[in-house]
């Protein structure tokens, strides 16, 4: 066996990422600072796993669309005119020039270099001054599709034609949350974060209440106890969920809430979750935040925090009075994060910098972790 079977990374150091949680270590530092190591990313996970483009609500006529890069690709989520939600290619077939830009609502989508008109199908429906160009036949044209699935009111892509349908490896996620009937869910607020780290520091951040006892001592800490946090087994899954109780049930089971039909466990409760590898979203008794997650390269990323509340939210006459408390609120818990992974993305960029031992507590990294090695190709 070679000494790496990974850029950077030795058979003993992915071994002991391999341990049983009770032994294991985390990842080597090459896995998060490496180019060569992102490009694997690129060409085994980002491109053949799915993604969350958009919510449905976000494009609720026929005719709305967004635009979207993913690794490279430049795409078009319409929600068509028969109804049915699309991902395709924001390439005209022409010359290669984006269709569109930004958001909006069209019946056509024509390219602004030769007026090249495609409808939300993707169909092309005009080519003017064609003539003369043999056996070019325009309802042959249509702008590649990528696969789709809509999942609990999210908009699903996947760039590998061949991958495994999204819902029947999230069944036991679906399950796990029926309750918060995520479907209802509106987008009622977005913030957006440039950062300066690997995506995985993102993550594993989000998904461990270890670090409540630092950077959200006086935040979470005191209301989601970090050594009451649990995360049940997933069975080998892609996916985790981590579930923070409430330190006073009693008191957190009680009150209003937002989302209707919780138990009182749940009422009370915070529980974060990701379809690997960053499908990330958080759920509480008065809503959902969804983290959407672009990865630029090894030490940059984009990350959209959408802040969502159930539907009939948007009629209540403090709505607004709601979701600004709420913005406010997730912002400066992310502002904390920010500190945190900070300190971390300095540190393992560091020469001595070495594998650490993981914490019982952060079970979630470790199946992270566990499927992260797979989908790579790790040998060990």
């Amino acid at each position: 066996m070679p000494d790496t079977v990974l850029p950077g990374m030795s058979a003993d150091e992915l071994a002991l990422a391999r341990r049983p949680l009770e032994q294991a270590w985390t990842l080597p530092p090459a896995a998060y600072v490496r180019d060569d190591v992102y490009g694997l990313e690129v060409e085994r996970v980002f491109r053949r796993t799915w993604t969350p483009l958009a919510r449905v609500d976000q494009l609720p006529e026929p005719g709305d669309y967004l635009t979207v890069d993913l690794m490279g690709q430049p795409l078009l989520v319409v929600h068509g005119a028969d109804g049915a939600f699309r991902v395709m290619s924001n390439v005209c077939l022409h010359r290669a020039a984006a269709i569109a830009e930004g958001s909006g609502r069209r019946k056509l989508f024509t390219c602004p270099y030769h007026s090249w008109a495609y409808d939300t199908a993707g169909q092309l429906v005009a080519a003017p001054l064609m003539e003369g160009a043999d056996g070019f036949a325009p309802e042959g044209c249509r702008l590649p599709q990528v696969r789709t699935e809509v999942w609990e009111g999210f908009i699903l892509a996947n760039l590998d034609p061949e991958a495994e349908p999204f819902a029947p490896q999230a069944e036991g996620l679906r399950s796990y949350f029926e309750r918060y009937n995520m479907a209802d869910m509106v987008v009622a607020r977005t913030l957006t974060y440039e950062s300066g780290w690997n995506w995985k520091v993102l993550v594993e951040n989000f998904m461990e209440a270890y670090h409540h006892i630092g950077p959200h001592a006086q935040t979470f800490e005191p209301v989601f106890h970090a050594r009451d946090s649990k995360v049940p087994d997933n069975e080998g899954q892609p996916w985790s969920i981590l579930h923070m109780p409430a330190a006073d049930p009693a008191a957190a089971g009680h009150g209003e809430r937002m989302v209707q039909g919780l138990e009182d466990w749940q009422a009370g409760a915070l529980f974060a979750a990701v379809a690997f590898p960053h499908f990330m979203f958080a759920l509480h008794g008065n809503g959902m935040a969804w983290y959407q997650v672009f990865p630029e390269a090894a030490d940059r990323l984009v990350l959209k925090i959408h802040v969502c509340v159930p539907g009939f939210a948007r009629q209540l006459p403090d709505y607004e009075q709601i979701v600004e408390a709420s913005a406010q609120f997730t912002d400066h818990i992310h502002q904390e994060d920010i500190a945190a992974n900070d300190l971390v993305w300095r540190g393992l960029t560091a020469p001595m910098t070495r594998q650490g031992r993981l914490s019982p507590l952060e079970a979630s990294i470790w199946q992270l972790n566990q499927w992260w090695l797979g989908r790579m190709g790790a040998l060990v």
